[in-house]
């Protein structure tokens, strides 16, 4: 079968000058596409580089995407701080979303952590979350604890990782957390 021919009428040029304005049009739609990859990882970067600093990659790691999740209800017993209450929360509704908000920098009071000198007494840690070190698809590792002092129904309240040292105030996600808590526990 022959191979169609263009009509005698159509202008060569004009059909190679419009295959270069599609080439162009392509290259500028993909240059936009990475520009707006490049400033969203670099916003997102900005979300979150406190937070990134303060639990240490490993730690941030295991909040954002651990498989197994455990919620402790703590108490000192015998000058130790040990869980009274297990209860797995792996597929607890909320979890994603709490999941996120532990690791934005705007939940947190960062003033009140600048000024936390003196360490909690053992029993001002009222919840530990545990996450599991192994992430779907990654590599395992040793467990995170996130300790967590609810201060007066999320008022006041800090947050620190088991090992690391510091903590930071709860800040706006103290009484969600508690919410959260509350309602995860009473399931």
């Amino acid at each position: 079968m022959p191979s169609p021919r263009p009509p005698a009428d159509i202008d060569p040029d004009i059909t190679a000058s419009a295959g270069r304005i599609g080439g162009l049009l392509v290259m500028g739609l993909l240059l936009m596409g990475l520009t707006a990859a490049t400033v969203a990882v670099a916003f997102q970067r900005g979300q979150t580089e406190r937070c990134l600093a303060f639990y240490g990659p490993q730690a941030a790691a295991a909040v954002s995407r651990s498989g197994h999740v455990e919620l402790w209800r703590l108490a000192e017993v015998d000058g130790r701080l040990t869980a009274v209450e297990r209860v797995e929360i792996s597929a607890a509704k909320g979890l994603v979303h709490l999941r996120r908000g532990l690791v934005e920098d705007a939940n947190f009071d960062w003033k009140a952590a600048a000024s936390a000198e003196s360490p909690l007494p053992l029993g001002a840690w009222d919840w530990a979350i545990v996450f599991d070190g192994a992430t779907p698809g990654g590599s395992s590792g040793q467990a995170t604890q996130v300790v967590i002092d609810l201060g007066d129904d999320g008022i006041g309240g800090w947050i620190s990782v088991v090992g690391q040292g510091g903590r930071i105030g709860l800040g706006r996600l103290g009484p969600g957390l508690a919410t959260w808590i509350g309602a995860t526990v009473a399931r």
